[in-house]
Parts: structure tokens; C-alpha cells; sequence
């Protein structure tokens, strides 16, 4: 017995479980099956951020709109984790889907995907929201938390679209993902620490990013796509432009004119990085400086920058981008959002002291 059968197949409970979910569910629930299925995809995941801000600008207490600060903050971090996690471990493991091993024997609900099983996207989508209000919430609504994270794996299951091992190991990704963005950010030892730590961080997401550009390189020609989802494909593209393919029609001159600032964008960003900030400003720039430094070694080493994630929605596609660019966008999220809330609070302090003063 291999620990493929072990860890994956759990003796054989792995498809008895399966069996028992998805033969057990009737046609009458399939909009159900549908709904939870969307409450639990990536495409939320704005949804929630946007959630998580507009109930953070309406909370008066000072403490309790920090915490949901901090549970944006994190949330926003884990997913780009969590996503490049997931990713990777569908590519690596190639798991099929349970149409492929057991053909018309199951009930489908939905479009059939054909591999790339584990871990379950919707599992580790779910475990991440749960994660991030968890603290928020009171005990009766930590409840309804659990009753989510459930539902949304027994709909995979019930739908056909995974194993009971899919969604345990997304809940797994899920949660550890958002444990790791706690650590690099409110950990307390990391408060304190300086400039070669966050620099250190930057590098890992350059590594991190290179492993996956490397792993796409080697197990998908150019071009190539394989789709991981109704929504998610995983493509092999060569992109000259910047980032989400800006500028990539050029001709050829952009390789250097990019490369060129990505080098003076980085030294900047260290020097950014050795000054006092706050934690989520620092965090901010070291995603900013770690997705830069990786996209400059592809302009330097291949010309081109490898990108790799394609979302979809029917034939509409977003350009295609790698976690370089996922660490870009979140990091400069992150200084803007602190930006405008140092904004509104100093145009609020202003507005307090010349109310006194009338």
C-alpha cells in the first residue's frame, strides 16, 4: 500500500464516503447543491473584502473595527497564499476527478472537470472566510460558521466534483494558509524585527513565485491550458508587458524599459523597508518588493514574464497573471488602504478641532 492509498484513499473510506453523499442526494436539492457552490468559489472573495471594510467604517468602537481591519488584512494575504498553495498541489498531484473513475456511476450536478482534484478550491475558499471571522463573531454565530464550511464541502461531494479527501485537504490548505499570513503579519516577534526580515519575506515570495514558473515551464508547453475549473485554468503564456499583459504588444524595447524601473523600484522599496512604518504598511511594501524583484529576474534570465493563472467567466478572460502580481496588487492595496484611512482620520481630527473651537 502506497501513502498515495493511505493518505488518500483512507483504506477505501474515501470512496465508500463519497458513494454514500452523492448517491444519497436527490435531484430536488441540486439548486442547492448550485448556491453553495457559489457562496463557496474565489468569485466571493471580493465580496467578503468589500464586507469585511464597509462593517469595519460603520463600527464605532475603535478596538472591534481595528480587529476587522486586521481580519481584511489577513484574509487578503491567506487567499493569495491559499490560491498558489491549491494550485500548485493540483498541478503536482494531478488527482482525477470522481467522473473519471467512476464514469456514469455518479450523480453529476453541474459541468464535469476531469482532473486536478485535490485539494477542493470551494474547501479552501470556505476555510479561509471562516478563518477570518471566526474571531468576530459570537458563539451562535461561530456555529453558523461551521455550518457553512460543511455545507459548502458536502455540495462538492453531492455534486460529483470531488472526494471526501478533496475537501479535507482544502480545509487543511485553507486554514493553514490563513495561520501562515497570521504569523508574517501580527506575530509579535516579527514587530520588532528589521530590515533583513522583510526583505527575507520579499525573497520568499520571489522563491515561491519561481518554483511555480519553474513547475509550469517543465510540465506544460507554451501555450498550453488546463482548465482547473468551471471559472480557473492553468496556462503556460509568455507575457513581455507588465503586469496582467500591459504594454505586451510593444516591441521588444519594454523588456529593458521595464526591467530598468523594476531594478529602481526595488532598491527604492528597500529603502522603503529600513524606515519605521507600521506592521501593515511594511507588510505592504515587502509583497510589493517581492513580486517586483521576482518579475525582474524573468525580464533579466527569459525576456518574457511566465504567467500562469487565467480566471474566466464563460469566454471573457482576464489577462493572465502569476503570485508575482497577486503580491503587487494585494501589497499596494494594503498601502492604499492605509493611505486613505490615515486620510479620513487626520480630516477627522480636523473637523473635531475646529468644531471645538467654534
Amino acid at each position: 500500500m502506497t501513502w498515495t492509498q493511505i493518505l488518500y484513499g483512507w483504506g477505501g473510506l474515501n470512496e465508500a464516503i463519497f458513494h454514500l453523499i452523492n448517491g444519497a442526494t436527490p435531484p430536488s436539492l441540486a439548486s442547492m447543491v448550485k448556491f453553495l457552490a457559489l457562496a463557496g468559489s474565489y468569485w466571493t472573495a471580493p465580496t467578503v473584502m468589500v464586507g469585511l471594510w464597509l462593517l469595519a467604517k460603520r463600527t464605532d468602537d475603535a478596538r472591534r473595527a481595528n480587529a476587522i481591519n486586521n481580519a481584511l488584512l489577513l484574509f487578503a494575504v491567506a487567499f493569495a497564499v491559499a490560491l498558489a498553495t491549491a494550485s500548485l498541489l493540483k498541478v503536482t498531484l494531478a488527482f482525477p476527478r470522481p467522473s473519471v473513475v467512476f464514469g456514469d456511476a455518479i450523480r453529476l450536478i453541474g459541468e464535469a472537470d476531469s482532473q486536478y482534484s485535490l485539494p477542493s478550491g470551494h474547501a479552501t475558499f470556505s476555510a479561509l472566510v471562516v478563518s477570518a471571522l471566526w474571531a468576530l463573531t459570537s458563539k451562535p454565530l461561530q456555529g453558523v460558521l461551521i455550518l457553512y464550511l460543511s455545507a459548502v464541502g458536502w455540495s462538492r461531494v453531492a455534486a460529483g466534483m470531488h472526494f471526501p479527501a478533496d475537501v479535507a485537504a482544502g480545509w487543511i490548505v485553507g486554514a493553514a494558509s490563513f495561520q501562515i499570513a497570521k504569523v508574517v503579519i501580527i506575530h509579535r516577534s516579527l514587530k520588532a524585527s528589521g530590515t533583513g526580515l522583510w526583505c527575507g519575506i520579499a525573497v520568499c515570495i520571489a522563491i515561491l513565485d519561481q518554483i511555480a514558473k519553474s513547475m509550469v515551464s517543465d510540465h506544460m508547453a507554451l501555450w498550453e491550458m488546463r482548465p482547473i475549473t468551471s471559472f480557473f485554468n492553468l496556462v503556460h503564456v509568455l507575457n513581455p508587458g507588465a503586469a496582467f499583459s500591459f504594454l505586451a504588444s510593444a516591441g521588444g524595447w519594454q523588456r529593458y524599459f521595464f526591467l530598468a524601473i523594476a531594478v529602481l523600484a526595488c532598491g527604492w522599496l528597500v529603502v522603503i523597508l529600513s524606515r519605521p512604518r507600521s506592521t501593515t504598511e511594511t507588510v505592504g511594501f515587502a509583497l510589493i518588493l517581492g513580486g517586483a524583484f521576482s518579475n525582474a529576474l524573468d525580464r533579466a534570465l527569459r525576456g518574457p514574464v511566465v504567467d500562469y493563472f487565467d480566471f474566466h467567466w464563460n469566454s471573457w478572460h482576464w489577462p493572465a497573471f502569476n503570485i508575482a502580481d497577486v503580491a503587487i496588487c494585494i501589497g499596494a492595496g494594503m498601502v492604499a488602504f492605509l493611505t486613505i484611512n490615515s486620510g479620513n482620520q487626520f480630516n477627522n481630527q480636523h473637523s473635531g478641532a475646529a468644531n471645538a473651537n467654534h
